[in-house]
């Protein structure tokens, strides 16, 4: 079994940077797994976003340091201070972890650090975006040009389908967390936007066989560290309860979904939108709005997309 690709082995993959708040929801956990897991592409960064940057780059440089790409780093973004434990998801599980004692890098000013990536890149960089986007933000708005050095891909919104299949009742939080962010990152003029809404990326979770075979890969580094933070994220989340998922699914894998529409387009229908965003987070469609974006809007075999994902996670395509 793979532990992950090696750096060496990703010359002719496409640049990645990961914009992403980890640690607290378990599937950023596993978007990481699946990037590194991924041959299509090289992930040069790690870019944290909102809470304590240094929490959620202790939790993404261990599981780099598990995968054995170290290579890659670690760009502390804008930080609220220290969380409180109860908000600190998969806090025991970087108990003991030193950030300092990262062999690869560690940026303070994780903002500027990306923005000099895009700028020495030889070729078009993908951000994959599956947080709340005030670092993002924040790049964007201390070097506007950096944008058309990059294409867009990201997790957020929900246009005609909600939490869990629903009406779309409640804004998506990755748009609800940061709406002032989020405009400025799409008002940026990006080479390309995609989007993965709740229509699509709320209906992706692995159970039965597929789980079997994730729960099963104790050999597996990378896997065998996803599924410990599943063990620690579960009793300590307070939104629902993950302990009656933990021995037979996942939860939703709402990221898995931005990270595969980085290299993949089968299984998607996708439809071009333009929207707007409201005050209170929900994006709505609107032929006057003034973003636009090429949208996954429903699958085209799900199921297909489920299997593929897991035999993806363990290193086997």
């Amino acid at each position: 079994m793979m532990a992950c690709l090696s750096a060496a082995s990703l010359s002719a993959a496409t640049p990645v940077v990961l914009s992403t708040d980890i640690a607290g929801d378990i599937d950023d956990t596993w978007a990481l797994a699946h990037i590194l897991r991924s041959p299509e592409l090289d992930l040069k960064m790690v870019l944290t976003e909102t809470g304590e940057a240094r929490y959620r780059g202790s939790v993404a440089a261990k599981m780099l340091e598990v995968a054995e790409r170290s290579d890659v780093d670690i760009a502390l973004g804008l930080t609220s201070g220290v969380m409180e434990d109860k908000d600190r998801h998969q806090g025991p599980w970087v108990a003991d972890y030193d950030l300092d004692a990262y062999p690869g890098s560690v940026h303070e000013d994780g903002i500027q650090a990306f923005i000099d990536l895009v700028r020495a890149a030889d070729e078009p960089v993908t951000v994959i975006a599956i947080g709340p986007v005030p670092s993002l933000a924040a790049a964007i708005e201390r070097a506007p040009a950096i944008a058309g050095k990059c294409h867009l891909t990201s997790m957020r919104g929900a246009f005609d389908t909600g939490y869990g299949g629903g009406p779309v009742d409640a804004p998506e939080y990755n748009v609800r967390a940061a709406v002032p962010a989020l405009r400025t990152v799409f008002d940026a003029g990006w080479k390309s936007i995609k989007i993965t809404p709740l229509d699509t990326c709320g209906l992706v979770a692995l159970d039965g066989e597929n789980y079997r075979r994730l729960w099963n890969a104790v050999d597996d580094p990378v896997i065998r560290g996803v599924i410990e933070n599943y063990a620690v994220w579960a009793p300590r989340v307070p939104w629902m309860d993950g302990l009656s998922l933990l021995t037979h699914s996942t939860s939703t894998l709402f990221d898995d979904v931005a990270v595969y529409m980085a290299y993949g387009d089968d299984f998607i229908e996708y439809e071009t939108i333009r929207f707007h965003i409201t005050d209170e987070g929900h994006t709505i469609r609107d032929p006057q709005g003034p973003h636009e974006a090429e949208v996954a809007i429903r699958w085209t075999d799900l199921a297909g997309f489920e299997s593929w994902l897991t035999a993806r996670l363990l290193g086997e395509l």
